[in-house]
């Protein structure tokens, strides 16, 4: 019996938008010192909108999956819409993790909220409330 979810094996074997975005608008880098993962996010943004993202991840199988589903979720949306992005939807939408696992989900939230403040960094646009003072969740191990 496996601990992950067909969804989670299925983005873990067979992920989504992996690669890098040679002209990113916005690039965000965090990592999880105590299980060495490391995942980089990089958002493509016009106007409002998320037209292309990708992701490089060196970490677990849940690390990879996270990302992966963290990416197809906020794909197409605009940067409101993937500001409202939780590590629980991103689990939600895994149909779950194994609690041991949910660091994860909260680095791929972390990587996406710190490609957006480089992304607004970048653009000279004003940065949105909720992302003023943004620092990577701590490690709660």
């Amino acid at each position: 019996m496996s601990l992950y979810t067909d969804k989670v094996m299925d983005h873990f074997e067979n992920p989504r938008n992996v690669g890098v975005i040679e002209d990113a608008d916005g690039i965000g880098e965090v990592g999880n010192p105590v299980c060495g993962d490391i995942m980089k996010m990089y958002l493509k943004v016009d106007g409002d909108v998320i037209t292309d993202v990708k992701f490089k991840t060196f970490g677990c199988g849940s690390a990879i999956a996270t990302s992966s589903m963290a990416t197809e979720l906020i794909k197409g949306k605009t940067l409101e819409e993937a500001l409202e992005l939780t590590n629980k939807a991103v689990v939600d939408a895994l149909d779950g993790l194994p609690a041991r696992k949910i660091h994860c989900s909260v680095l791929a939230e972390d990587a996406i909220k710190a490609a957006m403040v480089d992304y607004y960094e970048k653009s000279g646009r004003e940065m949105p409330e909720s992302l003023v003072g943004f620092e990577p969740h701590e490690d709660e191990h």
